[in-house]
């Protein structure tokens, strides 16, 4: 970044995290944490669901635990035009929403970042099905 400017002069890195992904974080794995820690300095964003906020949850994890974590990752949007969008992902994979629903508003998310985007997923078949080449698809 070149000072005083305030522009960013690499893409930006954007992090989206699945159902394990973002266990992971909960747990305090230290590879998520430091993602966790670059979008709190500005130098990345982490991005999720709701969906998959609800996917995620135990029980075993404290409420302050998850606060901490959520405090870090933003919490996309969704509606009737993601869940269009997702459908036809769905559609064109020749995959069925009961299972892969999730996957689907997952990857229209990752879809719609901007900059150097990864998915971390456990699922790595199932969204590169979903995803285009530019999306990462790295497994946790």
């Amino acid at each position: 970044m070149r000072k005083g400017s305030g522009a960013r002069t690499a893409p930006l890195r954007v992090f989206v995290l699945d159902c394990e992904a973002l266990s992971l974080a909960v747990r305090g794995d230290r590879m998520m944490i430091t993602r966790l820690a670059l979008a709190a300095q500005g130098e990345a964003e982490v991005i999720t669901s709701p969906l998959t906020l609800v996917e995620a949850y135990d029980g075993a994890i404290t409420e302050q635990r998850w606060d901490w974590v959520l405090s870090r990752v933003d919490v996309a949007t969704v509606g009737k035009e993601e869940a269009r969008q997702a459908r036809r992902l769905l559609a064109e994979a020749g995959l069925h929403g009961h299972k892969y629903a999730i996957d689907a508003v997952l990857a229209v998310i990752a879809r719609r970042q901007k900059g150097n985007v990864t998915i971390l997923t456990s699922d790595v078949d199932d969204l590169e099905r979903l995803l285009p080449e530019r999306v990462v698809v790295k497994k946790v």
